[in-house]
């Protein structure tokens, strides 16, 4: 793990001035520039569907700049990205450049498609619940006596709900045809799929172990559907370290789960207010999120502590 002795900021939301602010996510905030959006991730961090305090320094930017190595990794699959650097800006936005450095991407205006895409590959988190008690995974039903963390025999598609407030729920890939039609929940199953397969063997090459993805999608005018939202990051991915790799039990992760443990340990109800989170939780969360960074670009973020 590494250790960083640099100023750090926490930047847990924005008030730009001159542009609208169209919508305040659990994580990130849009601004309607009328043609595009403005795309800002924050440094807020929730857990049990509580947001805590403080935010982790850093992890917007974090988040920001591994999202935008994936969607370059993987250009042919058309994404939502218009313009990463900040001078590039418009002028408004460009004088509001120290706020978003790093942070913040314009991004093409497209209807979200109201289903979280997720791609498994081993059996993990909510799947492995699921799968202990019936046997299957979103109604997929898989081999018997399986271990938990254990590869499967093929990555399977897993639709979900998305929540603005509360849990995604896990919903058949029926349920999905039934919201978006055959032909789009086809294609989403396919695109997702496609995109996790590339990733993981991509991160296989960096000792890494990509357990399992979340994506979302956007439907343009013409209806073809666009990568949005967020690309292989820690808060939608589930990394493990190849080396450290066991079935059997709950590998470590880089990703928030440090701060889910802590939080059990506490013996919190899970209702508000959350504990706050002490010092030492916040730089090891902060470090996890930059080692994930630097094991799969092989450098670090730009514009740490500006």
């Amino acid at each position: 793990m590494l250790s960083f002795l640099l100023p750090m900021e926490t930047v847990t939301e924005t008030h730009l001035a001159g542009v609208a602010l169209s919508r305040r996510g659990k994580v990130r905030e849009l601004y309607d520039l009328g043609d595009s959006l403005l795309l800002v991730a924050s440094d807020r961090i929730s857990a049990f569907d509580c947001v805590l305090s403080p935010g982790i320094p850093d992890k917007g930017k974090i988040l920001t700049q591994l999202s935008n190595f994936w969607f370059r990794q993987f250009a042919d699959v058309e994404n939502h990205l218009l313009e990463t650097d900040v001078e590039r800006f418009p002028e408004t936005l460009r004088a509001q450049g120290q706020h978003l450095a790093g942070r913040a991407v314009l991004v093409r205006k497209a209807q979200v498609v109201p289903f979280e895409c997720v791609a498994r590959g081993y059996l993990a988190g909510s799947g492995w619940a699921e799968y202990r008690k019936t046997g299957r995974v979103c109604g997929i039903a898989l081999p018997e006596k399986l271990s938990e963390a254990e590869k499967l025999p093929e990555p399977i598609f897993t639709p979900a709900t998305k929540a603005e407030h509360g849990h995604d729920e896990n919903i058949s890939y029926e349920q999905l045809v039934d919201g978006v039609g055959t032909e789009e929940a086809s294609r989403l199953r396919d695109m997702t799929l496609d995109l996790y397969k590339r990733a993981s063997d991509y991160a296989a090459t960096r000792g890494l172990i990509l357990a399992d993805t979340k994506l979302e999608f956007g439907r343009m005018d013409d209806g073809r559907l666009i990568w949005i939202d967020e690309a292989f990051t820690p808060d939608s991915s589930r990394y493990w370290d190849a080396k450290h790799y066991a079935t059997g039990r709950s590998p470590a992760s880089f990703d928030k789960q440090f701060v889910r443990d802590w939080l059990e340990s506490t013996g919190w109800n899970k209702r508000p207010p959350a504990p706050r989170l002490p010092e030492g939780v916040v730089r090891t969360t902060r470090e996890k999120y930059l080692e994930a960074h630097r094991l799969l670009t092989g450098a670090m973020p730009e514009h740490l502590g500006d």
